[in-house]
């Protein structure tokens, strides 16, 4: 998998590129606590690719 670019979240580029084992703990149609948290709270700046 190819790095995040600059000005994008670590976080959420793993999980949108490496989807399936990034959420294969989650039981199907179960939302993913951290996607949910960056969708709500935003991302932290200590993980946008400066």
């Amino acid at each position: 998998m190819r790095p995040a670019p600059r000005g994008e979240c670590r976080q959420c580029w793993e999980h949108a590129y490496n989807s399936r084992r990034a959420h294969k703990h989650l039981a199907p149609r179960e939302n993913c606590p951290e996607c949910v948290s960056h969708m709500v709270n935003g991302h932290p700046d200590q993980m946008i690719v400066k």
